[in-house]
């Protein structure tokens, strides 16, 4: 499937540029010269847009506003957007991410940094098109499930499992996607330890997929398993999630600071944690989290 991307900026050669390079890259693109109009390209068919590149400043509508719009829009909230600006300031990134923009760029673009964020968000946009179509084909004699115990060693297998699990869940297609970000945590960066500094310059060169595959087959990671429980009661859901990794400093990445907007990664347990869960809690050195959602009306509590 050729994804979709909306490019608004009122520079006209910087807009030819993105459109060019996006092309390149076998992207469908939809351009607009101002934030009203992206807006408004935006609302006619939100369901059409795997990504959003944004500049912050544009006449009649700014980035902030396009952005701020987004996020109130049930389809469009889940679209991961970028902003490419030259307003570079720390304040002012840290105002961009606040805001809920998925990855920041300043100017001048640089092709290659511009390129690994690109796919970076298409993949998370496409990862969460599947567990949305995954969780609408589950069949759900799992919603009589109160407790449960399962192993993991893939990918594939974290993807296959966050959908199975969130389909219990109110918000499922959120729970879904913070779920995939917590165990494919586990698995990248637990299990066959990937650091968060290999992993950006594996994206950024296009060569995180064989590295991962790579990694995955060693003799050393065969046996290493990723272990989830999962528990549901009358008035919350926990997930606890176990790597064999020695663990993490997982206190850096609760929140997304603005020194790491510019890498195309780093995001999986801070959106987790503001869109997916009530709370998440870290234990230990790490390498196990627990992750709850409370169920806070009696619509919500478990049938059966």
């Amino acid at each position: 499937m050729t994804p979709t991307i909306l490019v608004a900026d009122d520079e006209r050669v910087n807009l030819s540029l993105v459109v060019t390079l996006l092309k390149e890259e076998s992207c469908r693109v939809v351009s607009a010269e101002d934030g009203l109009t992206a807006w408004e390209l935006l609302e006619k068919r939100p369901e059409d847009y795997d990504a959003v590149i944004l500049d912050r400043k544009m006449p009649h509508m700014t980035g902030m506003d396009v952005l701020a719009k987004m996020k109130t829009h049930e389809t469009l909230k889940m679209v991961p957007v970028i902003f490419q600006t030259s307003m570079d300031k720390a304040e002012e990134i840290a105002e961009g991410l606040q805001a809920g923009v998925n990855y920041y760029l300043t100017k001048p673009l640089r092709k290659k940094i511009f390129l690994a964020v690109v796919k970076t968000a298409l993949s998370g946009r496409l990862l969460y098109r599947s567990l949305w179509k995954g969780l609408r084909q589950v069949e759900n004699p799992f919603n009589m499930t109160r407790i449960g115990y399962f192993e993991l060693q893939t990918p594939e297998e974290a993807q296959m499992l966050s959908s199975l699990l969130a389909s219990v869940c109110p918000r499922s297609n959120k729970v879904a996607l913070g779920l995939w970000e917590l165990l494919l945590n586990a698995v990248e960066h637990g299990n066959i330890g990937i650091t968060y500094e290999e992993k950006a310059a594996l994206l950024e060169k296009d060569e995180w997929e064989t590295e991962l595959k790579r990694r995955l087959a060693l003799p050393e990671n065969a046996p290493r398993k990723v272990v989830v429980q999962f528990e549901s009661s009358d008035t919350e859901i926990r997930f606890l999630v176990r790597d064999q990794g020695p663990g993490f400093d997982w206190r850096s990445f609760m929140e997304f600071r603005p020194d790491r907007a510019f890498d195309p990664n780093g995001r999986g347990i801070h959106m987790a944690r503001t869109l997916s869960f009530d709370r998440i809690e870290y234990i230990g050195s790490g390498n196990q989290v627990m992750a709850v959602i409370e169920r806070k009306d009696e619509g919500l509590r478990v049938k059966g």
